[in-house]
């Protein structure tokens, strides 16, 4: 009936620690919390859609689902890669307009798994109006250098795509 404070306190611990995936793009570590992860792909052709911003590479059916791709490293406007087979496409699950939304995003490497206690997470600092960190949820220090934990739901939400009615 009553739980003890050792069962409390382990309690409190596994919610203290959080775990992320981690990813390169160019020489920046980013990372996605492990539960929006759904899965890991190596590059495969992918369908262009017409009209859409240069990020939004088109689509895959995974499985029977129609997937959109998502380039990070033009999201982020850091350029553009030539995509090979050691390209890594990370699918996951954003929550939009209510829904949850399934899409793949581009990046350079998968780096690997970290765990992170919630308080060693900082803010993203404020550069000004001139610089967007809205895809930013935080900063976390691993192994002397810093890893940017980027919030999925805003990361992935495309323009209109949360006043869509049918999906």
């Amino acid at each position: 009936m009553f739980e003890t404070v050792d069962n409390i306190e382990s309690e409190q611990g596994k919610q203290a620690n959080l775990q992320f995936l981690s990813f390169t793009l160019g020489k920046e570590e980013y990372a996605v919390d492990i539960l929006r992860v759904q899965e890991i792909r190596s590059w495969e052709p992918i369908s262009r859609i017409p009209n859409v911003p240069s990020y939004e590479k088109g689509v895959v059916n995974l499985r029977g689902a129609i997937v959109p791709i998502i380039d990070l490293r033009e999201r982020f406007n850091l350029g553009s890669s030539v995509y090979t087979p050691l390209t890594v496409m990370v699918v996951l699950q954003a929550f939009i307009g209510g829904k949850i939304r399934v899409m793949g995003v581009v990046v350079d490497s998968v780096s690997d798994v970290i765990n992170v206690n919630r308080k060693s997470i900082q803010n993203s600092p404020s550069f000004g109006h001139r610089v967007s960190t809205e895809y930013i949820s935080g900063l976390v220090s691993v192994d002397q250098h810093m890893v940017m934990l980027l919030d999925v739901d805003k990361l992935l939400k495309l323009d209109g795509v949360d006043n869509e009615e049918n999906s």
